[in-house]
């Protein structure tokens, strides 16, 4: 998806979740209104009469590319914008280097390059720094166990000396290690869920958005976009509005994040890919996985 695209679906998103709580914006309905169901809730039709500062959409817009990592994205809208944002352009690509190599399971090259940016942000997180170091151990698994006459030495190896010594201090650490293990008693393609979901992408996900947020942190920004809180909000509005039975609202509002809904492909697999490239380095998202 072209950053052009990506950055139309985007102000489009903030200004549905940038708007007050539900129980102000719904119009009064007459009591001639017909009884079909309409095209549109009569809620949808009060927020597209809200009317919003350019200049604080334009903020969260900018914010959430700065934030999620998409650095050409983030120049391309400032520019369209004639916005001059406080941009890093080398500490973005940094996060954006990082995340790559844990999406793609090269968790040593992750951990060497953080310890590059800042030797601290794992130092003073243990949990963030195990769980690195137990993605690093499913890989050798993965690897190891993708031939019936794999290797399991070096994954034994990697357990022994780096994940072991750790475990006795977090009882959460010592069972995350067990139940990594168990990885190489089980075939690969029998697993329980518990322990399928280890060799499931989405947990390289996880973690590289727990990496994205310490080296934020670490930099003292914030650890995630305003747009979360966005809809977070809205979410929590109109449930609020729900319980009080005050205004005709609908039951369930679209968020606007399903892929399908907003025309991205998918996958080989059918499910919705996490990033997508634009062509010039920024790894797009497309699955919106905002929460």
């Amino acid at each position: 998806m072209s950053d052009s695209v990506y950055l139309d679906v985007l102000r489009s998103r903030v200004r549905d979740h940038a708007i007050a709580p539900p129980s102000r914006r719904v119009p009064m309905t007459s009591s001639t209104t017909s009884t079909a169901t309409p095209p549109h809730h009569a809620f949808q039709h009060g927020l597209e009469e809200v009317k919003l500062s350019k200049t604080d959409l334009n903020a969260v817009i900018m914010d959430y590319l700065i934030s999620e990592g998409y650095p050409s994205a983030a120049q391309k809208f400032a520019h369209e914008a004639n916005i001059e944002p406080m941009l890093d352009v080398d500490s973005i690509q940094e996060r954006v280097e990082i995340r790559e190599a844990i999406d793609s399971g090269d968790i040593q090259s992750a951990i060497e390059k953080i310890n590059e940016l800042n030797p601290q942000v794992l130092d003073q997180d243990s949990a963030l720094h195990f769980s690195l170091l137990r993605l690093q151990l499913i890989e050798l698994i993965r690897k190891a166990t993708a031939t019936q006459d794999g290797d399991i030495t070096p994954a034994l190896t990697f357990a022994t000396t780096h994940l072991a010594p750790r475990a006795p201090t977090n009882p959460e650490f010592l069972e995350d290690l067990e139940r990594t293990m168990a990885l190489l008693i089980f075939p690969p393609d029998n697993l329980a869920p518990p322990l399928a979901a280890l060799l499931d992408p989405a947990l390289r996900q996880e973690v590289a958005q727990r990496v994205n947020q310490a080296l934020l942190l670490s930099q003292g920004e914030r650890t995630r976009a305003t747009l979360y809180d966005l809809v977070n909000h809205r979410s929590w509005a109109h449930q609020k509005a729900m319980q009080a039975k005050k205004e005709q609202l609908p039951e369930r509002m679209e968020l606007g994040f399903d892929p399908a809904q907003n025309g991205h492909e998918s996958s080989q697999n059918g499910a919705p890919s996490s990033h997508q490239h634009n062509g010039q380095g920024d790894p797009m998202a497309t699955g919106w996985g905002l929460y």
